[in-house]
């Protein structure tokens, strides 16, 4: 759905309504409707073509995307903005690049989502005043029993620089890539997924987004979080999105789940007519992939050398900031704070904070030192033999709430497993909607 400042104005009331949860039907609940697919082999959408580029997403309430060289720009200029957006059909298992500059400023948060109706969660997230890491993280099923899943590894400059943040997905493990190299590795029996469980395997849309989480009437654990309050003197805070690549595994007219269970075997895809079992073995591009050629109109598909038509759809849309209930806890360890969260929508569970007499609270173990500091760590003994080799630009250490032996940094990025320390406190998260 091609959206623009007027539309976006005109859409509000019922997107506003309707986007209080991530998900209007729960598969594993109940019987839902199928997800649009992405009836081709590759998307791909250059914003510095301008509003042309966004025909095949959709926004949230009141947000307002402008375009320019650097491509789509998501705009936080005072309190209660969050621009976001998210693909109007699901892809399933695959290659999603993200081509970005992320925001500055504290207490903002920039965010690369991909999520599914179950509540699988593969995630990127920015914090405007962290200069030389990004947080990777996952959810399975909204799950929020635990936040020792958010690992962080350095990048240069996120702030300043474009840098192609890309999730290598299939059936087996998770690749989070940063310019051509692996930073992280998740399998899918790692104990983090409890056996699979967790595994994010499901259809997912992908959703781009800009909020704050430093400002006022956030709960303080979140503003502690994303690195304290937030203030407007030296704001536009702007995230930019050049491009957005995506090779689909499975492409389909529609992906139905065919049971309860949740499961990638579960997925019928539907295509021509007709329905299959998915693919889930490894993708056969590369992460960096090749140069596509694009049309006149921005957003081209390419499924067997054929140029089809993008799903377009009128979809409501939460916002990146919107969440009804979720538990977290904060660390504070020596100067600096921390917390693993579970980002946007994964937390969601379709009631609001007073719906329920009790919220349970998670424990985590989050880095002990801020980004500049120069403390040592130990090496990684093992390596994925599976991720590319070479100098990574988001070259150093990674912080680690646990380290299990599945999760690893390649290019000698050493993973730190910090002892937490100092006092835990637990709070409730309801983000504000829009």
């Amino acid at each position: 759905m091609r959206f623009s400042r007027t539309a976006a104005v005109l859409a509000a009331t019922a997107s506003f309504a309707t986007a209080q949860t991530s998900t209007d039907c729960d598969p594993t609940k109940k019987t839902c409707p199928a997800d649009t697919g992405l009836n081709a082999a590759t998307f791909a959408a250059d914003f510095t073509q301008g509003s042309s580029a966004n025909a095949s997403f959709s926004a949230a309430a009141y947000t307002f995307v402008e375009y320019g060289s650097l491509g789509a720009e998501f705009i936080i200029a005072k309190e209660g903005q969050a621009p976001t957006v998210q693909t109007d059909f699901y892809v399933f298992f695959g290659i999603i690049s993200v081509k970005m500059r992320a925001a500055p400023g504290t207490g903002i948060v920039s965010s690369i989502v991909l999520e599914s109706d179950d509540l699988d969660e593969i995630d990127w997230e920015f914090l405007g005043g962290n200069t030389a890491q990004v947080e990777t993280n996952f959810f399975g099923k909204g799950d929020t029993s635990s936040y020792d899943r958010a690992i962080y590894y350095p990048v240069s400059s996120p702030q300043d620089q474009f840098h192609t943040y890309t999730v290598d997905w299939t059936a087996e493990r998770i690749l989070w890539i940063v310019d051509g190299v692996t930073v992280r590795t998740l399998a899918y029996n790692d104990p983090l997924t409890k056996g699979g469980k967790l595994y994010p395997q499901t259809p997912m849309r992908l959703k781009l987004g800009n909020w704050c989480g430093g400002c006022k009437g956030i709960p303080q654990g979140t503003v502690e979080w994303a690195g304290g309050n937030t203030t407007f003197d030296d704001a536009p805070y702007t995230m930019y999105v050049e491009s957005v690549e995506i090779q689909n595994n499975n492409p389909a007219d529609s992906y139905e789940y065919g049971d309860l269970s949740g499961s990638w075997q579960s997925i019928k895809i539907k295509k021509d007519g007709s329905s299959s079992t998915p693919i889930g073995t490894n993708s056969t591009a590369s992460a960096t992939g090749s140069a596509i050629s694009t049309s006149t109109g921005g957003v081209y598909l390419q499924g067997n050398g054929t140029l089809v038509a993008a799903p377009t759809a009128s979809a409501s849309v939460a916002g990146i900031d919107q969440q009804s209930r979720a538990a977290v806890s904060v660390t504070q360890t020596g100067s600096s704070y921390s917390v693993n969260t579970a980002s946007v929508s994964a937390q969601n569970d379709g009631s609001t904070a007073t719906d329920s007499g009790s919220v349970a609270s998670a424990t985590t173990q989050v880095p002990g030192t801020s980004p500049t500091d120069d403390a040592g760590s130990g090496s990684d003994s093992g390596s994925d033999s599976s991720s590319p080799t070479g100098t990574a630009t988001a070259g150093g250490s990674a912080s680690t709430s646990s380290g299990p032996a599945a999760q690893t940094g390649t290019n000698a990025a050493s993973v730190n497993n910090v002892l937490t320390a100092g006092s835990l406190l637990s709070v409730a998260l309801g983000f504000l909607m829009l």
